[in-house]
């Protein structure tokens, strides 16, 4: 225990073993939802696998346990060498957009997983070279903004739809039927997620799974594994392991791809990190990071490191301020978050058995999570409002996270020439365009 506070500086930072390894337990228990999630996002919840365009098999079992290694390996990497309290997982976002897209043909996993590769290589580039100011000032603040918004309300809406709370036919949307024991069992976990939210009870989201899931086996909405302990399958890691296409996603759509997920990697990592920052106590006189470029390189690597093992973006976890919150003030709160993870590649059953009554829940409150900076929106200046505005719109009404965020691109740059004030674009955003506009020609 010595050597470790020595090494991590526990001193220095005024923390303790007792509380670095609570506050790792603590964010371990926030964010190992992702579990549960990740798999249906990539197969289809409810689906134990999915066989996409080129015919490649990708299994439940195959994301949950490569979720759980590359999750514990960049998290158990952030904390040795940034010596930050910082946890990363698959994003929320990206693996519901490429999941899709995969389930329903129009992309095959191996595209994903470059198109992936290729934004990892991206942010990796820009992240050693220390250009993330052009980038962050070539996006208009409202437009970064409603990204983060627009995807919250996309997941909110599989939460509705897979849950069962909502109706999605032919003939539009209607309330899902109350007779039925799912769907009743998924308000229900609903409730307890608000409730334990309200009291403040840390890895709220994974509790109203745990405790939903428990509820559904009288109803006979849980099937309960043969053993809830196996040993890794690392052949089923093997299937979807370096399966990533770079020469068939350079398409209209694979661009919008590499751009919506590459700029929501980059914003969620810089909004998580200082935000994060600020909850510790770490920024400077100017609220300003120190070494900043460390979080920033392991999330850069993390998401190559990701696409190459089969994982959709992996980014930095908002949910680390759980850890924070519980005194967590150095990398050795990610290295316990990261065995944490390692260990749960042994309880692949146990997060397989989880039913849609009790995901479903988990997503709409994610949703809720990340909608909560649209009240930062400037609707003041209806130039500025009318992009986000159709940005959220599409996402919602289309189904897609790739259409809102081109639509919402789109319709700010057009009201910003319309009303003579396109001197307040970047040029950057005009370039952006012209694929923005294929997508929506080819697509």
């Amino acid at each position: 225990m010595g050597k470790i506070a020595e090494l991590f500086g526990f001193e220095k930072h005024g923390t303790s073993f007792k509380v670095e390894l609570m506050a790792g337990l603590t964010t371990f228990m926030a964010m190992a939802y992702v579990l549960a999630t990740q798999p249906g996002a990539i197969v289809g919840f409810g689906s134990p696998s999915v066989t996409d365009a080129a015919g490649l098999v990708v299994t439940q079992e195959a994301v949950v346990v490569t979720v759980a290694l590359v999750s514990g390996i960049i998290t158990i990497l952030m904390g040795l060498y940034s010596n930050m309290p910082f946890a990363l997982s698959t994003g929320m976002g990206s693996n519901f957009l490429l999941g899709a897209m995969i389930q329903a043909g129009t992309l095959t996993f191996s595209q994903a997983m470059g198109i992936i590769l290729v934004e990892g290589v991206i942010f990796l580039v820009l992240s050693i070279f220390g250009i993330r100011d052009l980038i962050v000032r070539m996006i208009p603040k409202n437009i970064k903004i409603a990204i983060s918004s627009a995807i919250g309300f996309f997941i909110a809406y599989l939460g509705f739809k897979n849950s069962g709370l909502g109706a999605y036919t032919a003939s539009g949307i209607g309330m899902g039927d109350f007779t039925d024991p799912a769907v009743i069992l998924s308000v229900v976990g609903l409730l307890i997620i608000a409730v334990l939210t309200a009291y403040k009870v840390k890895g709220a989201i994974l509790i109203g799974i745990i405790v939903t899931t428990i509820l559904g086996i009288p109803l006979g909405i849980t099937t309960v594994p043969a053993s809830l302990v196996s040993l890794p399958n690392f052949s089923a890691i093997g299937s979807i392991s370096f399966k990533f296409d770079l020469l068939h996603i350079w398409t209209p759509t694979g661009f919008i791809l590499i751009f919506v997920t590459f700029f929501g990697d980059f914003f969620s990592t810089l909004g998580t990190v200082l935000g994060l920052g600020g909850k510790a106590g770490m920024l400077d006189e100017d609220g300003n990071l120190p070494g900043i470029e460390k979080p920033f390189l392991i999330d850069a690597i993390g998401t190559c490191v990701g696409a190459l093992f089969g994982c959709t973006t992996i980014t930095t976890y908002v949910e680390s301020s759980a850890g924070v919150e519980a005194g967590g003030r150095t990398g050795f709160t990610a290295v316990v978050t990261g065995v944490l993870f390692l260990i749960s590649m042994f309880l692949a059953p146990l997060f397989l058995m989880i039913p849609n009554a009790a995901t479903g829940p988990a997503l709409i409150f994610v949703g809720f999570l990340m909608i909560q900076g649209f009240k930062d929106i400037d609707f003041s200046d209806f130039t500025e409002a009318f992009g986000p505005f159709v940005m959220i719109m599409f996402c919602i009404f289309m189904g897609s996270i790739a259409a809102g965020i081109a639509g919402g691109i789109l319709a700010h740059i057009f009201i910003k020439v319309c009303t003579g004030r396109a001197k307040e674009i970047n040029i950057g955003m005009y370039i952006l365009a012209i694929p923005l506009i294929l997508y929506f020609i080819y697509s």
